[in-house]
């Protein structure tokens, strides 16, 4: 599924393409799935071209079967039940992969929820717990969160023994957080998420943000960190550009980061999918962890799931259908 411009949903058309050859290193999917992501958005409008060498069609995580290995892939890893993380490509039949960011899936999960796992698990996985150093006992503010990083975020901060605050826009949203364990959940459309944060924490604040926000959130999620406190920045949906106080972070001794994943070298991926396979893989073969599906579509169909995504009304993760399974 590709397009010729960019431009809305509408512009996504079927075409035929000759089935990709993996070469070293790469494994070739049968795509069953494929998951819809914020980034898969913001490519089709114009704004998040394929890096180079990567497949210009959208999808960045997909399930299936490994039907063809590549030179120096292990010959177990044919016939093979996968998901994987890609740089492209994943709105299709078939797809390449890396054989170092595949993920074995269980025999007890479904191939339609292994594709809502792999781009939420490594995003939240590098952002919060390697570049945001969230620790057992500490706090967590995610904001957007019923998105599928919001939701994977707080699922696997639970997990690791962080309090975790969200943020989402409707009561509703906020009852589906705190379903998903939040120790907190704020309607940022009613309720003030600085004062709220504040008073949760009996002002002392929280040790990590995971803003997807950006703009002027930037600044105020400043004043919900306690001293010490890591600001990470995933996404820009309210603005490039923020205007902060460096006395405030001078004065709390604060660090702000932040990450895009897709441009990473296959080295650093391979190395993140490794750490992820030994430390939270575990939570989803013993379900400790699911994925929160929202809604899927089938793969003619990528138009409605963008169209949805957009429109903000979903709760998790949106996935298309290619093949089933």
């Amino acid at each position: 599924m590709g397009f010729d411009s960019p431009g809305g949903p509408d512009v996504f058309r079927a075409e035929t393409l000759p089935v990709p050859t993996p070469g070293a290193g790469d494994v070739l999917v049968r795509v069953a799935w494929a998951g819809v992501n914020r980034p898969d958005v913001i490519q089709r409008q114009g704004f998040y071209p394929a890096p180079p060498g990567a497949s210009p069609i959208p999808g960045l995580e997909i399930s299936g079967v490994v039907v063809a290995i590549g030179e120096g892939v292990a010959p177990e890893m044919l016939d093979r039940r996968v998901c994987a993380l890609v740089t492209g490509g994943g709105y299709a039949e078939y797809c390449l992969a890396k054989a170092a960011h595949c993920l074995q899936v269980p025999r007890e999960m479904t191939l339609q929820q292994a594709a809502a796992i792999p781009e939420t698990l490594f995003t939240v996985w590098h952002n919060v717990f390697e570049r945001g150093w969230a620790a057992d006992g500490e706090t967590l503010l995610v904001h957007g969160g019923t998105s599928g990083i919001g939701t994977m975020a707080i699922m696997l901060g639970k997990a690791f023994g962080l309090t975790v605050i969200a943020t989402a826009g409707s009561d509703d949203k906020c009852t589906a957080i705190r379903d998903l364990g939040a120790d907190l959940a704020i309607n940022y459309k009613t309720q003030d998420f600085v004062a709220e944060v504040g008073s949760f924490t009996e002002k002392r604040g929280v040790n990590v943000v995971l803003d997807m926000v950006s703009g002027d959130y930037v600044a105020r999620n400043l004043e919900c960190l306690a001293d010490d406190g890591r600001h990470v920045t995933i996404a820009v949906l309210g603005g490039l550009k923020a205007e902060i106080n460096m006395a405030t972070v001078m004065r709390k001794r604060l660090m702000l980061t932040g990450s895009t994943l897709r441009a990473r070298p296959d080295e650093f991926k391979a190395l993140l999918a490794d750490e992820i396979y030994n430390h939270a893989w575990p939570l989803f073969e013993d379900k400790t962890i699911s994925p929160v599906m929202d809604q899927s579509f089938p793969l003619a169909e990528a138009a409605a799931a963008h169209a949805r995504m957009e429109g903000g009304a979903h709760i998790g993760k949106i996935v298309l259908e290619v093949a089933g399974g």
